[in-house]
């Protein structure tokens, strides 16, 4: 469950860092670049955390997620964005997406990553 919390915190932290990146125009405004950088690195950090416990397909897609959704209603809730009909279907299409990987199941059958398994395998044979 902490993995969980890491994950959403880092996508939120993706957010912060996405505006940060678009308010400094070009990284030329050095008042938005320093909070930028750290955003990223917090970011980053807490997805890595998550990972500890997620599998990294799964926390990718919903670390990537939650920061385009997240940006995508801040800019039109916060930002006067465009808001259409089109976006919010997709929006709401995203983030039914992501509630729906964090409800599949996870099976382990295997510790191994295929890489392993062939090495093992080789291995063997020699």
């Amino acid at each position: 469950m902490k993995s969980w919390i890491y994950l959403i915190a880092g996508g939120l932290m993706e957010v912060v860092w996405a505006y940060g990146l678009a308010f400094s125009d070009g990284l030329s405004k050095i008042e938005w670049v320093i909070p930028t950088v750290i955003a990223v690195v917090i970011s980053f950090w807490l997805f890595g955390k998550a990972l500890s416990e997620l599998p990294v397909s799964t926390g990718y897609a919903l670390f990537t997620g939650l920061g385009a959704f997240g940006t995508a209603i801040c800019g039109m809730v916060l930002f006067n964005e465009e808001v259409s009909l089109l976006k919010i279907v997709f929006l709401v299409s995203l983030i039914s997406c992501i509630i729906g990987l964090k409800l599949v199941p996870e099976k382990k059958e295997s510790t191994q990553y295929p890489m392993q398994i062939i090495s093992d395998e080789l291995e063997e044979v020699e």
